[in-house]
C-alpha cells in the first residue's frame, strides 16, 4: 500500500470476520469507533475506546483482536475481557461467542454463579477469550486448583469494559496490580484496552490504564461527536413523593417500555409496589435481587411492551434490555458521566431520539438535578481520579502475591509491580507492619503467610482476599428452595407488632423463619404491605455540582432542558430561599436570625470537609458537614475571619477509628497509615485552596 493509499479498516480484518459482517450481521459498514479502532488494536498498541452507549465498543476491541488471533496463530488462553458487573458478562457471553465461532474460536464465562463442573471445562480446554471479573483472577491466581502458569501462557490481551468504573474506585488499583502481575507469569507486556462512554480526562485515564508499561505506544480513539440531537428530549419535574411518581410513570407513555432509575434499593422496592398497586407491569433490577430474580426480570422487560423495570445502577453498565422507549430518573444522579450512562439507554433505534425525565420527590433533589443538568448543559464531565494513597490494596496484593507464589523473596516483591504507585514510600513501613503483627513469618531471606494473616483471612481458602469492596452482611430470603434476594439485619432485629412483612422484588414476604446462625429467612407471600429497609451512605457531592447548583439559584435554568410547571414554581421557590446564600461576584458569610454566622461556600462535602479540618479557630467543629455552607464560631470579628483565611495550612479531614474499619484490610496497615490513608480520600485540598482565595462578603444582622 503506498503512502497516499487510505487505509481501509475492513479490508484489514480477517476475510472470515469480513465476510460475516457483510452476510451475517449484514452491517453496510463499520461505525464511526469500529472502523478508528481497527489500525491501533491490529498494530498491539494500549488503547482507550470512548462512545457512547450502544457505540459498538465491544465490536471495535473484539473484531481486530480475533483477527490478531488467527493472523499470528494465538493458542490457549490469549484475551482476557474483563466487566465490573456479572451480567455484563452474562449478557456478552452468546453476542462474542458467535463472533468468535467465526474463526472456529471459543469464549467462556468464569465468575461467582458459575460451577465448578465449567471452571473444570475452562481450565481443561482453555478458551481463547475468557470473560471474567478482576475478583474471579485473583481468585484463579492464588487457587491452589488452578495453575495460572498454565492457563494464561498464551495470554496477549486484556479487555477492560467500563473502565471508567474501576478507576474511579479501588477496584482499579487492584485491577492494574493483577494485570503486572499477569505479565510478570507470562512474560511480556499485554496489550490493554480499555471501553467507556465518554469521560473527561481520556489521556490521563489510558495512561493509568497502562500502569508500569509508559513507554508503548497508546491511543485514545473517540471518533468526533455528532452535536447534540435538537430533539433530545431533557425534563424536569417536581412531584413530592413516591406515590406522584409512581402516578406519573402510569399516565404517561402508555403502551412504551420504560427503563426508571432510583437511588437507593429501598426506593426501588417502593416505587415497584406502587406501581403494580397501579396496574403496572413491573419488574425490579437491584443488587440484593438474586441473580436468577434479576435475570427473570431483565428477560421479561426485554421481551414485553408497555412495561417498566425500576432498576439502581445495576441497569446503568450496558446490560442489555433490548430497545427502551424512556427513560426515567426519580430525583437525581450524583454525577454527569452517570447521567451520560442513562441517557444512552435511550434513541437506539432508527427514528427515536435521547430522552430523560427526571421526577423529583424532594425541592433539594430538584435543586441537585437543576445543578447536575446546568453542568451537563456546559459540556462538562467529570474527570476520572483514581482514590489517592491506595496503600491498603498494597497490602491486600502483598498477601495475595505470598498466597500465589507461597512465599515472597524480601528483596525481589517490589519487581512483581514496578513503579506502580501502590505503595507510596510507605513499602518498607507496611512490610514491617504485617511482619511485626504476624501476617507474614520470616525464614532467611523469604517471607511466608503468618497465623494472623490465616486468622483474619484464611475463611474459605483465603477468599476475603480476592475482592477489594465489602458489602454488610446481608441475610439470603428464600420461598421454599427459591432465593429471592438479600436484605439487611434491620428489618429482622426491629421490633414489630403481629406479623414481620418485608418488601423485596417489588413483592410484600411474610417472614416464617428465621435461621440466624446461617444468616437465612424463609418467607411466603403476604398480602400486607411490606418494608424495605438497607444500609447506606452517600459521600455528598461534587465541587462542580454543587456549584452548578448555585449558578440555577442565581437565575440560570439548564440550557436544552424543558422545566414543568411544577418544576419552575418550586424552583422559584428555592431562589427566594436562597436569595440571601448566593451572589454572582462573591462567596458569603451571612448572620442568621438566631445570630449564627454560616459561610456559603457552595464546594461539596469534600471541599467542606477540609475546610473544616484546615481552619478550627473559625469553623465551629461540632456541626455536621454539607455540601452549601459551613458554621463559623460565634462572636468572631471581620478581622479574625480574614486572618485566619489569609494563607492558612490545608489539612486533610480528620477521621475515627470506627470510619477507618471500613476500609477493607485497613487492619493489615499501621493504624496512623490506615487513617491517613482514608482522611486523604475524604478530602479535596485543591478546591478548598480555591474557595478560601475567591472573594467574600461577609453580611451581618
Amino acid at each position: 500500500m503506498s503512502e497516499h493509499t487510505a487505509f481501509d479498516p475492513v479490508s484489514a480484518l480477517h476475510p472470515v470476520v469480513q465476510h460475516h459482517l457483510a452476510n451475517t450481521l449484514r452491517w453496510p459498514g463499520l461505525r464511526p469507533l469500529q472502523a478508528e479502532a481497527v489500525q491501533p488494536v491490529l498494530s498491539g498498541a494500549d488503547c482507550l475506546l470512548l462512545a457512547p452507549t450502544a457505540g459498538g465498543k465491544t465490536e471495535a476491541a473484539a473484531l481486530p483482536l480475533l483477527t490478531r488471533m488467527a493472523d499470528e496463530n494465538w493458542q490457549g488462553t490469549s484475551v482476557l475481557y474483563l466487566c465490573p458487573l456479572r451480567a455484563l458478562l452474562n449478557n456478552l457471553h452468546p453476542r462474542l461467542s458467535s463472533y468468535a465461532a467465526w474463526l472456529g474460536r471459543s469464549v467462556a464465562l468464569w465468575h461467582g454463579d458459575i460451577g465448578q463442573s465449567a471452571r473444570a471445562r475452562v481450565l481443561r480446554d482453555r478458551p481463547d477469550i475468557l470473560l471474567t471479573t478482576p475478583e474471579s483472577v485473583e481468585a484463579m491466581l492464588v487457587s491452589t486448583k488452578v495453575d495460572p502458569r498454565v492457563l494464561f501462557d498464551g495470554l496477549r490481551a486484556v479487555v477492560v469494559d467500563e473502565v471508567h468504573a474501576f478507576a474511579g474506585d479501588d477496584r482499579g488499583w487492584h485491577l492494574l496490580a493483577l494485570c503486572e502481575r499477569l505479565s510478570r507469569i507470562v512474560g511480556r507486556p499485554l496489550e490493554r484496552i480499555g471501553l467507556s462512554a465518554t469521560v473527561g480526562n481520556p489521556h490521563e485515564l489510558i495512561s493509568w490504564l497502562q500502569g508500569t508499561e509508559q513507554s508503548r505506544p497508546r491511543h485514545v480513539v473517540q471518533p468526533a461527536a455528532a452535536p447534540a440531537a435538537p430533539d433530545t428530549e431533557i425534563t424536569l419535574d417536581y412531584v413530592g413523593s413516591v406515590p406522584n411518581a409512581a402516578k406519573v410513570i402510569a399516565s404517561l407513555h402508555d403502551g412504551e417500555k420504560r427503563l426508571v432509575f432510583v437511588d437507593s434499593r429501598r426506593r426501588a422496592e417502593e416505587l415497584g409496589a406502587a406501581l403494580r398497586a397501579l396496574g403496572v407491569t413491573t419488574f425490579l433490577s437491584h443488587s440484593s435481587l438474586s441473580a436468577a430474580e434479576r435475570r427473570r426480570s431483565e428477560t421479561a422487560f426485554a421481551e414485553s411492551s408497555g412495561t417498566v423495570i425500576v432498576a439502581t445502577s445495576t441497569l446503568e453498565l450496558g446490560v442489555d434490555v433490548g430497545d427502551l422507549d424512556r427513560v426515567i430518573q426519580l430525583d437525581s444522579p450524583g454525577t454527569v458521566a452517570s447521567f451520560l450512562q442513562r441517557l444512552g439507554r435511550t434513541g437506539r433505534r432508527a427514528g427515536t431520539h435521547r430522552n430523560c425525565l427526571f421526577l423529583c420527590l424532594e425541592e433539594e433533589s430538584l435543586l441537585q438535578a437543576a445543578g447536575l443538568l446546568e453542568r451537563w448543559a456546559a459540556g462538562w464531565v467529570e474527570p476520572i481520579t483514581p482514590p489517592p494513597s491506595p496503600r491498603h490494596i498494597a497490602a491486600q496484593q502483598l498477601l495475595a502475591l505470598c498466597l500465589q507464589e507461597h512465599r515472597l523473596g524480601m528483596q525481589t516483591w517490589p519487581e512483581w509491580w514496578g513503579g506502580l504507585p501502590l505503595f507510596d514510600d510507605h513499602a518498607a513501613e507496611i512490610v514491617n507492619f504485617l511482619r511485626a503483627e504476624g501476617y507474614f513469618e520470616t525464614d532467611g531471606d523469604f517471607l511466608f503467610l503468618g497465623p494472623e494473616a490465616e486468622r483474619r483471612f484464611g475463611r474459605r481458602y483465603f477468599s476475603d482476599l480476592t475482592a477489594v469492596f465489602s458489602a454488610p452482611p446481608e441475610f439470603t430470603v428464600l420461598h421454599g428452595r427459591e432465593e429471592v434476594g438479600t436484605i439487611g439485619d434491620e428489618l429482622l432485629v426491629e421490633e414489630t407488632d403481629g406479623p414481620r412483612v418485608l418488601l423485596l422484588a417489588g413483592r410484600a414476604w411474610q417472614v416464617n423463619h428465621i435461621d440466624w446462625a446461617r444468616r437465612r429467612c424463609w418467607v411466603e407471600p403476604s398480602e400486607l404491605s411490606g418494608r424495605a429497609k438497607w444500609s447506606s451512605g452517600g459521600g455528598g457531592l461534587s465541587f462542580a455540582v454543587t456549584r452548578g447548583m448555585r449558578t440555577v439559584l442565581l437565575g440560570t435554568d439548564p440550557d436544552g432542558v424543558t422545566l414543568t410547571h411544577r418544576a419552575k414554581k418550586t424552583l422559584d421557590d428555592l431562589r427566594d430561599t436562597h436569595a440571601d446564600h448566593v451572589d454572582p461576584e462573591r462567596l458569603l458569610l451571612r448572620e442568621t436570625d438566631s445570630g449564627e454566622l454560616r459561610w456559603w461556600t457552595w464546594a461539596g462535602s469534600a471541599v467542606n470537609r477540609t475546610l473544616h479540618a484546615s481552619l478550627p479557630e473559625i469553623i465551629d467543629p461540632r456541626q455536621r458537614i454539607n455540601d452549601r455552607s459551613l458554621r463559623l464560631l460565634p462572636d468572631l470579628t471581620s478581622s479574625a475571619i480574614s486572618a485566619a483565611l489569609n494563607e492558612p495550612t490545608i489539612r486533610n479531614p480528620t477521621v475515627n477509628a470506627g470510619a477507618v474499619s471500613g476500609l477493607k484490610f485497613s487492619a493489615a496497615l499501621p493504624p496512623e497509615l490506615a487513617a491517613d490513608t482514608l482522611a486523604t480520600r475524604l478530602g479535596d485540598q485543591p478546591h478548598a485552596r480555591h474557595v478560601i482565595t475567591e472573594p467574600r462578603r461577609i453580611l451581618r444582622g
